[in-house]
């Protein structure tokens, strides 16, 4: 009985490592998931307590749950059995390729990401850069909302700091999903903004069965009360202006929408603006094709790459500055069903052409509010103020008296400009530093000031989310 046994070293080997699996299998990993739920829970409690709109149910469900909803859910099984008699095929293979969709699209949000680590990172990553302000919101309305509603954020497109801005603006009111294009569909983008709680969707894919599963789950989410962020423009303005509208997921709310049984829809409309999009030079380029053909893709690379090295450099000796202002004004919620109401639609008994119109026409009022609601920031102010007369240079003081004239004009025309009381000439000031910077102005003699000819268009970028909103008397040419 005490007599050694001679094993070989390899057994010896692969007998310890089976032994650690089924310890950690039977024992740590139960004890792990234990804390971890814990930590989740404790962090949903608090959450909600502290927002004005609870995480619901169908955000807090498993991943692999809304993926098998989604598959099996009666609308797409019937388009999935329509696929496979145009095909020809069984259905089980239609289904299959309904699962690899549903997949690439369904997010597995992650509170305890979300909140302890996204939210502070979206923060300090948007203060590294920025002074954030909200400069208007409908307090009043937006203390009403009803907690029932679907919430649907309804933006312009000005920079991909978008989602961190309106995610950090946002984290007192709601946890919002967001639609990321399909760029972003690579490791460890894809799931981190998974965790985040955000779904994929191929922009411009004409697989109507694919459609078909990133409308049902749309219709899914919006039905289970997620909080929403949408950008109609459905990319980066060229030039600083609002793009045409697409009603692409507008439609979908709309085409799945029951006014007598599902939860009122709320749009709400948010205007963005920066006194420096990061990306304005880069966007200037894919607005003009000749020029982008004539520098290349390696040159949009190249100038991304020095950027970041630049900013690197500038943090490292200390002489880092912040871009500027960026701000986000929040409008009234609009009502899906007294919109419908007031503008006499009945969605049951409307076709797909006359239902995309009606989905055009929301999508279009939307965006012509967040227009009228844009952040008039000092660069902007001084933008236009030098676009009267772009040859012409101005003395410091001729510059602010044009500025306090444009803010006069801007807010008889109802427009929102966001220059603290009290800090107008400090304002001003900070402005005229960012685009003396970046040699968007000149200072030539001393003490004057001047468009740079070569930068006229870029000085063009920040005038145009803003012009329309001077009275047409005050506009400049």
């Amino acid at each position: 009985m005490g007599e050694l046994v001679a094993l070989p070293v390899w057994l010896v080997v692969l007998v310890s490592a089976l032994a650690l699996l089924s310890l950690f299998g039977h024992f740590l990993m139960p004890g792990t998931r234990w804390v971890l739920r814990r930590r989740v829970y404790r962090v949903i409690e608090d959450v909600n307590s502290r927002l004005r709109i609870d995480l619901p149910p169908f955000m807090l469900t498993k991943r692999d749950r809304l993926i098998d909803r989604l598959i099996y859910d009666e609308k797409l099984l019937d388009a999935a059995a329509e696929a496979a008699a145009e095909r020809d095929v069984p259905q089980q293979i239609v289904v299959e390729e309904i699962r690899g969709y549903a997949e690439e699209i369904v997010p597995g949000f992650n509170a305890y990401f979300y909140f302890r680590l996204g939210y502070r990172l979206a923060r300090r990553f948007i203060r590294f850069f920025y002074r954030v302000r909200i400069g208007y919101a409908d307090q009043e309305t937006l203390d009403k909302v009803d907690s029932g509603a679907s919430l649907v954020l309804v933006m312009n497109h000005r920079s991909n700091f978008d989602y961190l801005l309106v995610t950090y603006l946002a984290s007192r009111r709601a946890a919002l999903s967001y639609a990321a294009g399909e760029w972003t569909l690579f490791w460890p983008v894809a799931n981190l903004l998974r965790a985040m709680g955000a779904y994929f969707v191929r922009r411009n894919s004409r697989n109507p069965l694919y459609r078909r599963v990133v409308e049902r789950y749309v219709q899914l989410a919006v039905e289970g009360r997620v909080p929403q962020a949408l950008f109609p423009e459905a990319g980066l303005s060229h030039d600083g202006g609002l793009r045409p509208p697409r009603a692409g997921l507008i439609d979908y709310i709309l085409r799945g929408f029951d006014v007598e049984a599902s939860p009122d829809v709320l749009f709400i409309p948010v205007a963005i603006n920066y006194e420096r999009v990061v990306e304005d030079r880069t966007l200037l380029l894919h607005g003009d094709e000749a020029m982008l053909s004539k520098r290349g893709t390696v040159f949009v690379l190249r100038s991304t790459v020095a950027f970041f090295l630049r900013t690197s450099v500038e943090l490292i000796h200390g002489r880092r500055q912040r871009f500027g202002r960026a701000c986000a004004n929040f409008g009234a919620p609009v009502s899906l069903k007294a919109w419908l109401a007031e503008n006499g639609v009945e969605l049951g008994g409307l076709d797909r052409e006359t239902r995309y119109g009606v989905s055009m026409k929301l999508v279009t009022g939307l965006m012509e509010e967040v227009g009228r609601l844009t952040p008039v920031l000092p660069v902007s102010l001084i933008a236009t103020a030098l676009a009267e007369s772009p040859g012409r240079a101005l003395s410091e003081l001729e510059l602010k008296a044009r500025v306090h004239r444009l803010i006069g004009a801007f807010e008889s025309g109802g427009a929102h400009v966001y220059v603290p009381s009290g800090e107008e000439s400090l304002a001003v000031n900070d402005g005229l530093q960012l685009l003396l910077k970046r040699r968007i102005l000149l200072e030539d003699p001393p003490g004057r000031y001047k468009v740079n000819p070569e930068e006229r268009k870029l000085l063009d970028f920040y005038v145009k989310p803003v012009i329309h909103l001077l009275p047409e008397r005050d506009a400049a040419p």
